[in-house]
């Protein structure tokens, strides 16, 4: 039978071991399977690193020598207990525990070498493996391999190990298993795959041209050289193949997109020299930097076009984005349009109305300058519809609420996305594809993107970088403030608050939860937990303070309902508030000059793009930024890591690539994708950077030449099936 990337497995290998594939794994068809890549490779007989096995609850393979065995008769419970000691070769243990364990006992002797299969546990805060499978290796010669495999655990069957390891000493992969199927029964399922697939059938996404340019295997090569490796650079080899694979894949869609969005046709929105950008520039009381003249002179040329602009301004916090961004609707406003700057969320869009008010000054009733946010009241909201609709409002600030399919633009000529990485691919073109002509679209960001990412996630954008900070930013100095070395330190923390207050200064103080009821999740690690400050305590114990209990505090947090937000963000940017205690409602747009320390309590509850989103609210008047990162890590924790990065670099690129090679970047790739099931395997935006960058141009040269691939029919038909998965994802996320 033919044997293609979706044939079912069922019709491969059997429906007893499909089922367990799939059910173990969620791996239906024959590329799934190849795609499931090993873990890592060993040498047959060669032992495993105890170094290398995974956290407690996930299932590992390894080989290691029995050191010492102990069996004796239960004291609580019929039966008997072996308990083998097994090591590695770097002299490392590892006890095992085995239950009615007689026989285990008379096969796991000293010396012995075996393959072990199970769910690594935890017994005295050391790890452990309970009742593993296992196989006895004698003189590592796979003819004389024997098996101790509970058939109810493994329905695949004792049988299959022998043909897996039948091809003598060659590198051995070990698979991401799982409790009902080991690693061994995964490569023996592989090899009956590679024996039955013939891979000129399959779509071969890289010409021959760009496998002979960059000494590529091909597709099946690739796969065997992975999964059946002769030598132990040969996976090496198949792998890089595989990346570029996917990397020409993901630059395909994007060409894809780059391809439909030419199509598009926009009203050209030129430039005035006495128009009203002209007249807000005039009165400007302050230069505009080297990099806002720059990023503008982009911008403008891009409105003043037939071709849709559509291009991602990224800036340091502060850098000024804002106004670039709103030059940019002058432009188009002078040419009889309307603008929309969308943002994330209501305090931020309100944030931003109050900003652009005070920017445009007299010019604000002008554009006629208008708020749309859900938790308008019914009249208000009616009157902002009509006034949309009518062209009366030139300038919509406003929230999700400005994508709604009530919402009516006479001429929408620009959509300012603030915060993009908030925003799904779906959401940036709701307003863009309701209308005839297309709107410019300009998305910015002040969590950076190293190229790379930007490369493989937002190709479809133009990047652009505003270089440089406004005259008048500060330096702020960062401290991680670890409680666990004595409660003074917690004490200086209000002390400096004091201080920074007397001296006429204003103060945030962040918590992680609103209340002591909430629990919140680990940024890295998932787990949940209700240990951190909550607004309601810290806002006690403050009122209780000798140094800040006559203070002029407030609280903002999300469960307050818009108005009364805004009040507290107004009086705070008042100065009529001295110590805000808050959440991250205030994480991105507040611009409080005199606003001089931030102190953020249990620093670890955040990731570093909103430390450093945080770090940025301060510094921004004539006096020095304070950030004070609390902690009550104890030593050695990995997540001091993270806070003493963000200490350490003030740099958000720097952070940005730190924080990618830590976590590596499927949150930061699903966010950016509106939760699109991540495809990415083997490709590492940071690790692989010129394997992205290389694709890119290998593909720009190819579709320049025959920008419909007709020479490359393996190129679009692997291209195309990529694009249809991601479009059936999104339509299953927007389903559900």
């Amino acid at each position: 039978m033919d044997v293609l990337p979706s044939t079912e497995l069922s019709r491969l290998i059997g429906a007893e071991s499909a089922k367990t594939l799939k059910q173990g794994l969620g791996i239906t068809t024959a590329a799934q399977l190849l795609q499931h890549y090993p873990r890592r490779w060993i040498e047959f007989g060669q032992l495993s690193s105890f170094r290398d096995l995974p956290e407690a609850g996930e299932h590992v393979s390894l080989i290691a020598e029995v050191t010492g065995v102990s069996v004796r008769k239960m004291q609580n419970r019929r039966g008997s207990l072996a308990e083998v000691w097994v090591a590695d070769d770097e002299g490392n243990s590892l006890k095992m525990a085995f239950f009615n364990g007689w026989s285990v006992g008379r096969q796991l002797t000293q010396g012995v070498r075996a393959i072990f299969h199970g769910k690594v546990g935890s017994y005295r805060d050391r790890p452990t493996l309970n009742n593993p499978d296992f196989t006895v290796l004698v003189d590592a010669d796979p003819e004389t391999i024997t098996d101790h495999v509970d058939p109810a655990k493994d329905p695949l069957g004792a049988a299959a190990l022998p043909r897996a390891l039948s091809r003598g000493r060659t590198p051995v992969p070990l698979y991401p298993a799982t409790s009902g199927i080991s690693s061994f029964r995964i490569l023996d399922c592989i090899e009956i795959l590679l024996d039955l697939t013939d891979f000129s059938a399959w779509p071969e996404p890289l010409p021959s041209s760009v496998r002979t340019e960059e000494e590529l295997p091909d597709l099946g090569e690739a796969y065997r050289l992975i999964h059946r490796p002769e030598t132990m650079e040969d996976p090496d080899r198949g792998l890089r193949r595989m990346r570029y694979h996917e990397a020409f894949l993901l630059q395909g869609l994007l060409h894809l997109r780059r391809a439909q969005e030419q199509h598009r046709r926009a009203e050209p929105r030129p430039a005035q020299e006495n128009g009203l950008l002209a007249r807000f520039d005039a009165a400007l009381p302050f230069t505009l930097t080297e990099g806002q003249v720059r990023c503008g002179g982009l911008i403008a040329a891009e409105l003043d076009s037939e071709h849709p602009m559509n291009r991602l301004l990224q800036g340091e916090v502060g850098s000024g984005k804002t106004l670039v961004a709103l030059r940019a609707i002058l432009q188009v406003l002078q040419s009889g349009g309307q603008a929309a700057l969308i943002a994330p969320t209501e305090v931020l869009a309100a944030q931003h109305e109050r900003s652009l008010r005070r920017m445009l000054g007299d010019l604000a009733g002008e554009v006629g300058l208008t708020l749309l946010t859900g938790s308008l009241n019914t009249a208000d909201r009616r009157r902002a519809l009509l006034d949309i609709a009518s062209g009366t409002a030139g300038l919509v600030v406003g929230t999700h609420a400005v994508l709604g399919d009530q919402v009516h633009f006479v001429d929408l000529g620009l959509a300012v996305v603030d915060e993009q990485h908030r925003f799904g691919v779906e959401q940036r073109d709701a307003l863009r594809t309701r209308y005839e002509l297309t709107p410019h679209m300009l998305v910015m960001s002040a969590t950076p993107i190293p190229r790379s990412v930007a490369m493989t996630v937002f190709g479809d954008l133009e990047l652009t970088t505003l270089e440089g900070l406004p005259m008048g930013r500060q330096p702020i100095v960062t401290h991680v403030v670890r409680t666990v070395q004595g409660p003074r330190l917690i004490g200086r923390v209000w002390e400096r608050i004091a201080e920074e207050v007397a001296a006429g200064h204003q103060v945030y103080v962040v918590c992680p939860k609103i209340s002591e009821a909430d629990a919140r999740e680990d940024p890295e690690t998932g787990v949940q937990t209700d240990q951190d400050a909550s607004v309601e305590l810290i806002s006690q114990r403050l009122a209780d303070h000798p140094l800040l209990g006559r203070t002029r505090r407030a609280e903002v947090h999300g469960r307050m309902d818009a108005a009364s937000k805004e009040e507290v963000m107004t009086a705070f940017e008042r100065g009529e508030v001295d110590v805000l205690v808050c959440t991250t409602v205030i994480e991105v747009g507040v611009d409080v000059h005199n606003a001089t320390v931030m102190a953020v309590l249990d620093a670890d509850a955040f990731g570093v793009s909103t430390l450093h989103q945080l770090r940025g609210r301060i510094g921004r008047g004539g006096a020095h930024g304070l950030a004070l990162l609390v902690t009550r890590l104890p030593d050695g924790d990995p997540s001091l890591e993270r806070l003493e990065q963000v200490a350490e670099h003030s740099d958000g690129m720097t952070l940005a690539r730190l924080d990618l090679e830590r976590r590596r970047e499927g949150d930061v790739l699903g966010a950016a994708q509106a939760g699109r099931a991540s495809t990415l395997k083997l490709l590492r935006t940071i690790r692989d950077e010129k394997i992205i960058v290389r694709a890119s141009e290998l593909l720009s040269q190819l579709s320049a030449k025959d920008p419909s691939w007709e020479d490359y029919p393996g190129l679009r038909t692997a291209v195309g099936e990529y694009r249809d998965l991601h479009e059936g994802a999104d339509e299953f996320i927007q389903r559900g």
